[in-house]
């Protein structure tokens, strides 16, 4: 696994926004603006350890989140959870506001809540064979969710070592879940979806691509993902097809590359270790596979 970006390496990048706090290693808001292009955003693939939430009030993001594109936009809502692969392709500054959440792992499994709530935040995008962790909401919506940063902000601003601070931000930020859900509770008919039950092939497809993500360090071929769900090889290539417009392979090896860019840009660690991570029998065919895909040697991307 590449580097992952924690909470101290985001609250170095973080701290030059507009508004800033942190509580210790529990989690991090800031407020990004037009005025504090200062920022960086990294162009190049990365992981955050922890839960990311976003909230645009102005201006537009447009990143990929697990090789799903996802544009970020007025009066739009992203959770981001944690283990995805992040890659920030562009900023429009343009009146920019965005308040961004940084929830850390450990934080997370210390909140007093039922965790499982969180995989049901995602949206499914007009795809439906993708999801996209993007959902529009409303003016309202979106002054009721700034409420509850503005909260969290607030308690890491006036009560960084309060004896109750923690136990105020498990509780706000369960409530700022569960408010989430509830969001997206009403764009769901529930009558609908009780008469229509998920199809077989969007079962599929969406199995898949958890697969390919927990697995693709190791895992390169398509027969090993068919395997795991019971299908076919040529039946698995068929329907992700039909249904993202690309070959199982292509998809299998997106995240390789991905997760090799990670490795080669953030890690410290060599070429043959990079190729040994990722489970290539050595540097010349790690070399190989990586040039084939990308146009360049791994040399040449880890000191472009």
């Amino acid at each position: 696994m590449g580097k992952i970006v924690n909470m101290s390496q985001l609250a170095s990048l973080a701290k030059f926004s507009s508004e800033f706090s942190s509580l210790r290693d529990d989690y991090i808001f800031t407020r990004v603006t037009e005025s504090n292009q200062v920022v960086s955003f990294s162009t190049a693939p990365v992981r955050i350890d922890g839960m990311s939430w976003m909230l645009c009030f102005n201006g537009r993001i447009d990143m990929d989140v697990n090789l799903v594109p996802c544009h970020l936009t007025a009066n739009s809502v992203s959770v981001i959870h944690p283990g995805s692969i992040v890659e920030i392709k562009d900023v429009d500054w343009s009146n920019l506001d965005c308040y961004f959440l940084f929830i850390s792992t450990p934080f997370l499994k210390d909140i007093n809540f039922d965790l499982n709530v969180l995989g049901s935040i995602p949206v499914m995008a007009k795809d439906s064979a993708r999801r996209e962790p993007v959902m529009q909401v409303s003016v309202e919506e979106m002054n009721l969710l700034r409420r509850y940063y503005d909260i969290l902000h607030q308690n890491a601003v006036q009560n960084p070592d309060g004896v109750y601070s923690k136990s105020i931000a498990r509780c706000v930020i369960a409530a700022l879940t569960y408010q989430m859900m509830q969001m997206v509770t009403r764009r769901v008919d529930s009558q609908e979806m009780a008469e229509r039950p998920r199809s077989r092939r969007t079962s599929y497809v969406n199995d898949f691509m958890r697969l390919v993500q927990l697995n693709h360090r190791k895992e390169r071929s398509v027969a090993f993902y068919a395997d795991k769900l019971f299908i076919s090889p040529k039946y698995l290539s068929l329907i992700i097809k039909e249904s993202i417009g690309r070959s199982a392979a292509d998809v299998i090896d997106e995240f390789v590359i991905l997760e090799a860019k990670n490795l080669l840009r953030f890690s410290g660690k060599n070429i043959q270790q990079v190729a040994y991570e990722l489970n290539f029998p050595n540097q010349s065919s790690f070399g190989k596979y990586f040039k084939h895909l990308t146009g360049m040697s791994p040399s040449e991307y880890q000191h472009s």
